[in-house]
């Protein structure tokens, strides 16, 4: 299935996090926080602003991206679990 947002809303597919810590001890499930870092699958096409002009997104597909601890709406497309958020909401972009 395809999704396309609408507007300013952006798909994100939230990274991993990690299994063990820096000592070497494993995470179990229920302990693990969420990450708060992601890959944008799809974007929209931007915000109307007060006189109607179209402002385009910065972000685009493939940005790996920081985004608030609670932001965003979960969502399950074809058995995989994505973010619903709108831009605003993600605050950097990670440069490899």
């Amino acid at each position: 299935m395809k999704v396309k947002p609408i507007r300013e809303y952006v798909l994100i597919r939230r990274l991993e996090s990690e299994e063990k810590t820096a000592g070497g001890l494993i995470i179990p499930d229920t302990a693990k926080e969420k990450p708060v870092q992601g890959i944008v699958i799809a974007v929209g096409d931007g915000k109307i602003n007060d006189n109607g002009q179209l402002i385009k997104p910065v972000i685009k597909e493939g940005d790996r991206v920081l985004f608030t601890k609670w932001s965003g709406t979960e969502v399950k497309i074809d058995g995989e679990t994505f973010i619903v958020m709108k831009e605003c909401d993600i605050i950097a972009t990670i440069e490899a």
